[in-house]
């Protein structure tokens, strides 16, 4: 059937007209073995083949060529005395949960044929979410709920709210094995995917097929964001390379570990035991010459064969460890902002890991989520006294995170919650987390949520209550809809996703973290205030600057500070408003914006406007929810304006 010859020194499978070349990379090893298998289910293989030192060896890359080896071969090696072994290069794994030893599948590259959208930061809306939570309810409504085909069908949703990218949480293949226990004694799986088996191949787990020998979740992903990409929709990818899901000492042996432990992991002083600056079990050694090669050659493929647009980094300061741990200096990360390919990607990182905080610290060509902006709009929202001085700073854009370096505001990736921590109802709906069901005592999560219920702790039926929430979370998405920087927002934070006071439900795949597309529509008024927010931004080109608001008190200014009394801002500890005028010299438009967050109402002098025009009030998030928002603004008759308790408004001349 096959015919074997020596190969050549190219990693992971490469699927030739003629057959197959096969290659690992190990390091000072002796014994390595190629196993074919027929089907994904068989416990012998077909066909075992020892490789020869003498022929099969290139420097420390082992390879063999399968000659009349088809697409679709499934295999795995085997490393001294080591178990079966996945290649960390392949493009498709078998499901381990229906196979006794999970397999790799040989699967051959094609470019994607589709150019990128190359949507510019300024004008992008990024959309986290994850694929199986957005559709797995049955209220979906969906043909394939949880599957990449099943998200494929809620594209209109997105593309009607105005969404440029997605960012998906983690798409390649994990393990969900946690250790966790719930209430009812049932095991708890990781369903958010941060604990990766694979930098190349995506998860079968969201595949509407159930072949256990195919490659269909391949297909079926690059038809989704070809389909997203004719939506106009980016797709960012959520990309784990700060750990893997080996774990530590006595941890899984999928690959690494037997191929080059001290190679591709970051080991403490005695040469044995894992460093674990990811609280994951272990950190992956970034700047090895083999590691960094796996890296860059994972995102090139992600990037030119399945059509993905963008990365966001988990843990990204890992990437610039060197081998002893410290941060800092030449890394991957400066090679892949670099790079003549990956440079032209949306680059965003998560610029903090257990052993620092990072944020404004990446090199030139990243952004960054900008954790500093979560915290102070939340503590300004909530009403904690001085946070205005920094409000002021995060809604120009961070210029005091990202201005050095000749960065822009798009650096700063703005966001008042995601996939880690409270939803945006929850924030205004919960004092504290509730993570009793992920089995770990309520230890889990973060403590400091700068959340508060405003009356009752979750649930409420007082629709009072109910209606300052919705609100607030009003307040929240005005406030990052007119913010310099890239705005990025939490699926269903449209529209009143909650997850019950859970605040880190890595491991809740069931309906208390789906999202619920009943409620969604019980929330549509939020729904539409965020549409509608998002084409304010879209429209008008002072909220999307390639500079920093420089808030001025000169009139030729296009952006002036205000508090109560014109030219008048509050800085003092105690104050919980302020007041923006802004002027769009691309439409000759006026914006008199105005935030209060005391627990009382505030009357706002108006500045004046030019003769023949007038303010007209096109937010108002006090007002009854057909008003909030007003598609034919409001004259305002009087030189000033009564902003009510913990509300916001937008003003625009005419």
């Amino acid at each position: 059937m096959y015919s074997v010859d020596f190969g050549f020194p190219v990693l992971g499978a490469t699927v030739l007209d003629t057959g197959i070349n096969f290659g690992i990379y190990c390091k000072n090893k002796k014994n390595i073995i190629l196993n074919i298998y027929d089907f994904a289910h068989n416990t012998e293989p077909t066909l075992s083949l020892k490789l020869d030192e003498k022929i099969n060896k290139t420097g420390d890359i082992w390879h063999i060529f399968l000659r009349r080896a088809k697409e679709g071969v499934i295999y795995s090696w085997k490393i001294d005395d080591s178990p079966e072994l996945l290649d960390p290069y392949a493009f498709s794994y078998t499901n381990h949960k229906e196979c006794k030893n999970k397999k790799s599948i040989a699967v051959k590259k094609e470019l994607f044929k589709e150019r990128h959208l190359d949507t510019p930061m300024s004008e992008s809306i990024i959309y986290e979410v994850h694929i199986k939570l957005f559709t797995q309810n049955s209220n979906s409504l969906v043909k394939f709920p949880g599957k990449y085909k099943g998200f494929m069908e809620k594209i209109p949703y997105l593309k009607e709210l105005g969404i440029t990218a997605v960012e998906f949480l983690p798409v390649y293949e994990w393990d969900e094995y946690t250790g966790r226990y719930d209430s009812h004694n049932k095991v708890l799986e990781n369903v958010w995917g941060y604990n990766p088996i694979s930098f190349f191949a995506p998860t079968k787990k969201f595949s509407s097929k159930k072949n256990l020998d195919s490659f269909d979740e391949v297909v079926e992903l690059k038809e989704l964001i070809k389909e997203l990409h004719k939506n106009g929709i980016e797709v960012i990818l959520d990309v784990v390379y700060n750990h893997t899901a080996e774990g530590g000492n006595g941890g899984h042996l999928y690959n690494f570990k037997a191929m080059n432990k001290s190679g591709f992991y970051i080991l403490e002083k005695d040469g044995e035991n894992y460093t674990n600056y990811s609280g994951c079990g272990n950190t992956f050694n970034c700047n090895t010459v083999m590691s960094k090669d796996i890296i860059l050659n994972s995102l090139k493929y992600w990037y030119l064969d399945m059509g993905v647009d963008g990365f966001r980094f988990d843990l990204a300061p890992i990437l610039g460890r060197d081998e002893h741990g410290q941060w800092g200096g030449q890394s991957v990360l400066n090679e892949i902002a670099q790079d003549p390919i990956l440079s032209h990607c949306k680059l965003i990182s998560e610029s903090w890991d257990l052993g620092g905080y990072y944020v404004g610290d990446m090199p030139a060509g990243w952004s960054e989520w900008n954790g500093k902006y979560r915290d102070v709009v939340r503590k300004f929202i909530k009403g904690d006294f001085g946070q205005i001085s920094d409000l002021v700073k995060r809604i120009s854009g961070s210029p005091d995170i990202f201005k050095r370096g000749n960065r822009s505001p798009y650096n700063s990736i703005n966001f008042i919650s995601c996939h880690d921590g409270f939803t945006l109802y929850d924030l205004v709906s919960y004092n504290t987390k509730h993570n009793l069901n992920n089995g770990e005592n309520n230890r889990d999560g973060e403590n400091h949520n700068n959340s508060y219920n405003w009356g009752e702790e979750g649930e409420t039926k007082n629709t009072e209550i109910l209606n300052l929430r919705k609100k607030l979370i009003k307040n929240f998405f005005l406030i990052l809809m007119i913010s310099q920087g890239t705005p990025m927002f939490l699926m269903g934070d449209e529209c009143g996703r909650t997850q019950h006071g859970n605040n880190n439900a890595y491991c809740q795949d069931n309906k208390s973290t789906w999202l619920d597309w009943e409620r969604a529509e019980e929330f549509k008024d939020i729904y539409n205030f965020v549409k509608n927010m998002i084409k304010l931004r879209k429209s008008y080109s002072i909220f999307k600057k390639d500079s920093y608001w420089e808030c001025d008190d000169c009139k030729a200014s296009d952006v002036i500070l205000h508090g109560t009394k014109l030219h008048s801002p509050d800085f003092s500890y105690h104050s919980l408003s302020i007041a923006f005028e802004l002027k769009d010299i691309n439409s000759d438009t006026k914006f008199y914006i105005a935030l209060n967050s005391y627990y009382g109402d505030l009357q706002f002098e108006l500045p004046p406007l030019e003769k023949g025009k007038k303010w007209y009030a096109l937010v108002d998030t006090s007002k009854e929810d057909k008003y909030n928002f007003s598609n034919i603004p409001t004259p305002v008759d009087k030189k000033s304006y009564l902003v009510k308790s913990r509300s916001s408004i937008i003003l625009i001349s005419k």
